[in-house]
């Protein structure tokens, strides 16, 4: 006995069928554009957890919309422009590329090859005063003397108000032992985090990063070395007087 079967369709030309590769690949697709995007937020989350940052303090603060670093959707450019205003240390081109280190780099001059004068002339050149600036944080009495010895020229430091000597190994590589750094008088408000200052606070005075600590009324120092140094906070009230540090070269005299 023969069963003959008569097809069910006859003209397959208007039914339409579904590609599953294609659906995995529009699906693929989704998926690589939101992770095209899900690195800044990553990006940002690791910065506030670096800086001790809370979202609520984050959103608080940066205006940045509420509840955005938690969804799977993108980042507007508004979003990353807010963040970047609320973070001016945050290097941009690590945010959207990932390339270069997450905070920017200190653009602190060194120069080995320009040679220093030393003058006896007060109109002439910056004055030098032999007073330290600890790399560290030991405490030092703020009484050394406050008459600079005499003064020093060096072209291409123009800014530099004046020059004292920096002792200590936490900013190294960027600021040795030995050196003398050229300083340019700022206040708390002209701190950009981030930057290398050397604060004179009531029982120190020590040269490092600044970056907003999450108590406002506390400021956090941050050496370069990292490997032999800590960093530690203080209150901003203890600060008596703040420099920008223009520039750093060896001691030639």
């Amino acid at each position: 006995m023969f069963l003959f079967v008569v097809p069910f369709f006859r003209n397959f030309g208007n039914i339409k069928t579904f590609n599953c590769c294609k659906g995995r690949q529009d699906i693929s697709t989704m998926q690589e554009n939101r992770q095209e995007k899900s690195p800044i937020k990553q990006k940002i989350l690791l910065f506030l957890e670096y800086s001790g940052v809370s979202l609520y303090e984050f959103y608080k603060k940066s205006g940045v919309t509420r509840g955005i670093l938690t969804q799977s959707t993108g980042i507007s450019e508004e979003n990353i422009a807010r963040f970047l205003a609320y973070a001016p240390e945050v290097n941009p081109s690590w945010l959207l590329t990932g390339k270069g280190e997450m905070l920017k780099s200190n653009d602190i001059k060194r120069d080995e090859s320009t040679e220093g004068t030393v003058s006896f002339v007060p109109t002439v050149g910056k004055p030098y005063y032999d007073v330290d600036f600890l790399g560290g944080f030991d405490d030092v009495f703020n009484d050394q003397t406050a008459i600079p010895m005499h003064n020093i020229i060096i072209q291409g430091f123009e800014r530099v108000q004046l020059w004292c000597n920096v002792s200590g190994h936490s900013m190294e590589p960027q600021i040795n032992h030995g050196d003398i750094i050229g300083l340019r008088e700022c206040t708390v408000n002209d701190i950009q985090y981030g930057e290398v200052y050397a604060v004179v606070l009531d029982s120190l005075r020590t040269i490092k990063k600044i970056r907003k600590a999450s108590d406002p009324a506390m400021l956090r120092y941050i050496p370069i070395n990292t490997e032999d140094f800590d960093e530690q906070e203080f209150a901003i009230n203890r600060i008596i007087k703040v420099y920008e540090v223009i520039g750093s070269i060896s001691k030639f005299f």
